[in-house]
Order: C-alpha cells, then sequence, then structure tokens
C-alpha cells in the first residue's frame, strides 16, 4: 500500500483550480495539474454547502476511501500530477465504490487531454 502524500498549501490548490484541467459530476469535480514531484498529490476540499461538519468529514473520507481503493487496484493511473477532488452535496450520501468509479474515468479522461 502506497502512502498518500496530500496537498497542504492555499497557492497548490489555487494552481490546481486555475492552470489544471477539470471534469465534474454531481457526486465529484476533479482537477488534475502537472507537478515535478516523482510521486501524486492529492487534496480534497469541502465546502459548507456540503452540510454541516459530520457531513462534510464524511465526504471526505468517502473520496479518500475511493481513492485509496482505486491506488490499490492500479498504481499506474495516477501519474506525476496533482489532483484535487471537490466534494458535491450528494457525495456524503455515496458510497466509496460508486466515487472510485467517477474518479477512475475522471482520471482517465484528464489523463488523455
Amino acid at each position: 500500500m502506497q502512502q498518500v502524500i496530500t496537498l497542504k498549501l492555499n497557492k497548490e490548490f489555487k494552481r490546481a483550480y486555475f492552470q489544471g484541467k477539470f471534469k465534474a459530476h454531481p457526486l465529484l469535480v476533479t482537477y488534475r495539474v502537472k507537478n515535478r514531484a516523482k510521486t501524486p498529490r492529492i487534496g480534497i476540499t469541502t465546502s459548507k454547502k456540503i452540510g454541516c461538519a459530520v457531513k462534510r468529514n464524511r465526504a471526505r473520507r468517502v473520496i479518500m476511501a475511493a481513492y485509496r481503493m482505486l491506488l490499490n487496484e492500479d498504481p499506474a493511473l495516477f501519474s506525476s500530477c496533482d489532483y484535487v477532488f471537490v466534494a458535491r452535496p450528494q457525495t456524503p450520501d455515496a458510497t466509496s465504490a460508486e466515487v472510485m468509479r467517477i474518479m477512475k474515468k475522471h482520471v482517465q479522461v484528464l489523463s488523455r487531454g
């Protein structure tokens, strides 16, 4: 199991938002931008539109679980890029398998284009 490296700085998130490509779905929005690191890094954002703190934390856990499952399933899928996943209001009610399916499609589409 690979270690998950996360984005922490606001400028890293802004770089993904303004310079990266994105793909949207009612459950998840994915941004992708190249980085100089050898490993993929991820960031997860949830706004107050999602709901109370319990729902926001659930959304983060669902997205992180989906990312870990996808990373274990196909490590070559994630190249040396920064990925920012933005939760949507329906994300806390979804299962990690549903989010993983959407995340896989997003990453494949963004890797091609």
